[in-house]
């Protein structure tokens, strides 16, 4: 890459970010890019924002903003890139229901399908331990409805950390209540998904994922980690994907399974997908108006500050992946509170803004977007080695 010598001093660390995503653009398996004044939206609310990140010290790793399928905002922190991938956590439930989607149109499982009939095949070892649950169904796990009440270690839990069996580990799982009756989002529902999907598919669920729906749509540097010891994934952690990735994610849901012109994902089970299901704002593992609620949004939420939120009637995705507090509940944690900022008080009203001095204000942000690369925040979270960015 060939570097101007004429370029202003402050002008060159944006030159050279810019460069940088350009490079990084021009892979044919990337969004194409834009300025946010293209779409009509204003760089000085994202000026503003990432201004007010980086001087706040918050540990975003990476916030993108995706607008009629360009992406006219990308933001990293602390030297990231691109093509560094993130663990997810429950951002990895959206992709196991759209891969749910997938096995029942190829035929292979039904929502009716129960957890009893389905493991025996699948593990005749726990047949007996499993025999209760003929009530509970695919369609149970899926929404969080399936009454499930594993008793979680308090630090450390093997579900999580180490496993050597995940199945042998919630076998045994009592109920609480009667599936479909009510809502409670536990993660054993997602370890039994994982199982169920898994014999449903010919092969590995990750090798499925992999060839259904990562390699059709471009994705670069995925790995389903965090397998227990027989090889299972969790259906609820251990993916690691790009942001630029989980925004094509977005896009999917925007455009009903579409990509590219292809259907992936049957339309109507996106359709399922999004609508509510044993609680108002959840459906088959997504959020929906959970993070916007004056308009529609599909949402997706991990541990520690990993977001998704897709907005059809904007047709814009906003993406971020960071180590953000946790405190204050499943629905009202910081980092949830903090990104619902991020949307509602920032990339909305640059989306619904008037734009003014377009070139001035690209200049202003990509001046702002090369100091937020070069900071250095501290994590607001405890981090385990799977936070670690990797290539």
């Amino acid at each position: 890459m060939l570097i101007p010598t004429d370029l202003p001093r402050r002008f060159l660390a944006p030159w050279l970010l810019g460069a940088a995503l350009s490079a990084g653009a021009a892979q044919a398996s990337d969004l194409p890019v834009a300025t946010p004044a293209d779409h009509g939206i204003d760089p000085g609310h994202l000026t503003a924002l990432s201004a007010w990140l980086r001087e706040d010290g918050l540990d975003v790793r990476s916030l993108l903003v995706i607008k009629d399928g360009e992406l006219v905002f990308e933001r990293y922190t602390d030297g990231l890139t691109r093509n560094h991938n993130y663990e997810l956590y429950s951002v990895t439930k959206t992709v196991t229901a759209l891969l749910a989607g997938m096995l029942i149109e190829d035929g292979k499982i039904t929502l009716d399908e129960d957890i009893a009939s389905v493991i025996s095949d699948y593990r005749p070892d726990l047949a007996e331990r499993v025999a209760d649950m003929d009530d509970i169904e695919l369609r149970h796990v899926l929404s969080m409805s399936s009454g499930l009440a594993y008793d979680f270690a308090p630090e450390g839990d093997p579900i999580y950390y180490g496993a050597d069996d995940r199945l042998d580990l919630i076998a045994d799982t009592p109920t609480r209540f009667a599936p479909g009756s009510d809502f409670e989002y536990t993660d054993v529902n997602p370890v039994f998904a994982a199982a169920m999907l898994d014999a449903a598919s010919d092969v590995p669920l990750p090798e499925y994922a992999a060839e259904r729906l990562f390699e059709p749509m471009g994705m670069e540097h995925y790995a389903w980690q965090r397998a227990d010891d027989r090889g299972l994934v969790s259906a609820g952690w251990g993916l690691r994907l790009r942001p630029v990735d989980l925004a094509k994610l977005g896009m999917l849901l925007i455009n009903d399974g579409q990509w590219q012109g292809e259907q992936l994902v049957p339309a109507d089970w996106i359709a399922r997908m999004t609508t509510p299901q044993a609680v108002r704002d959840f459906g088959y593992y997504l959020w929906r108006q959970h993070i916007v609620d004056t308009e529609m949004s599909y949402d997706m939420m991990g541990f520690k500050g990993q977001f998704v939120t897709a907005l059809p009637e904007h047709d814009t995705v906003v993406v971020m992946t960071g180590m953000l507090p946790i405190d204050g509940g499943l629905r009202h944690a910081k980092n949830v509170r903090l990104f619902r900022d991020i949307v509602n008080d920032y990339v909305l009203p640059a989306l619904d803004a008037e734009t003014a001095e377009a070139e001035v204000a690209q200049e202003a942000l990509e001046a702002e977007l090369a100091a937020s690369l070069a900071s250095h925040p501290e994590p607001g979270v405890f981090v385990d080695p799977t936070d670690e960015p990797q290539r």
